[in-house]
């Protein structure tokens, strides 16, 4: 055994990666030291890191799936064709926030992939675009453009546009203050607003108000928002129920886009064999 002490930043997917090449043998390590409270470890912690002997039955089975490791080749099928820089991109920082938020089976794993697919456009939509024309913004943003020459004057502005509709809620000041554009939905569950920033700031240790490009711009924590409220909701309970509705309800606020969740966690089942 040998020993290892807690960094800023550290997680105990990212110690196991770094000290047994296996972002899931976090267990292992939380086994060892009698961690109970995976996700709370306190930098400056030493801690005992198991062999090649202890983690020698475990690596195997982390080596699939149903322990929360993803394949290269198994994201590479699951976002689809053409798909070999984003599979670089996001890969490790995937298999780090399965192992933090124990999304750890396939069933887990598949279902928390068909959400993020569909929100992030199979990870090519990591920051809101908002570039509508003026009849898409009568459409979908109805409540805050009620007439034609108010949607034409901010038609394909997207900045103007964030910040008229996201004004006044969500922890964003008024419409001249930008917080509207500077916290639009990012990262591969398009977290929004300036509540929701300051909420995953202090619950990851990242610095999101601040510096919100780093949710779209920088991979972990563009994946990391996404387990972050993933667990915040218990959603590793309805995955294990397998109940796509009830999940897609606590992302979405209904059912928009359920047909193709549904289809994606259908598919992904079949690759990632649960």
């Amino acid at each position: 055994m040998t020993e290892y002490t807690v960094q800023p930043g550290d997680t105990l997917g990212s110690i196991a990666k770094a000290t047994l090449g296996n972002a899931a043998l976090y267990t292992k390590i939380a086994e060892a030291n009698n961690i109970e409270n995976v996700n709370n470890v306190s930098v400056g912690t030493v801690l005992t890191i198991p062999g090649d002997d202890d983690s020698a039955g475990g690596t195997a089975a982390a080596s699939g799936a149903s322990t929360g490791t993803l394949s290269a080749e198994q994201l590479g099928q699951i976002l689809g064709s053409g798909s070999d820089e984003r599979v670089d991109t996001y890969l490790g920082a995937l298999n780090d926030c399965c192992a933090k938020y124990e999304i750890n089976t396939s069933l887990r794993m598949a279902n928390f992939l068909a959400q993020v697919c569909h929100e992030s456009n199979s990870f090519r939509a990591v920051s809101e675009n908002l570039n509508y024309s003026a009849k898409a913004l009568r459409g979908v943003f109805g409540k805050y453009f009620k007439d034609d020459e108010i949607a034409e004057e901010y038609a394909r502005q997207p900045e103007k546009i964030a910040n008229r509709v996201y004004a006044n809620r969500m922890g964003n000041g008024d419409e001249d203050s930008g917080d509207g554009w500077a916290y639009r939905g990012r990262g591969l569950m398009q977290l929004t607003g300036k509540n929701n920033y300051q909420s995953f700031s202090d619950a990851y240790g990242a610095d999101a108000v601040g510096e919100p490009v780093r949710v779209a711009e920088d991979p972990e924590l563009c994946v990391a928002v996404a387990g972050w409220y993933w667990d915040s909701n218990k959603l590793n309970a309805l995955a294990d129920e397998d109940d796509v509705k009830k999940i897609t309800k606590k992302i979405n606020g209904g059912y928009n886009g359920l047909g193709d969740r549904e289809e994606k966690l259908a598919r992904f089942k079949g690759i990632l064999g649960g």
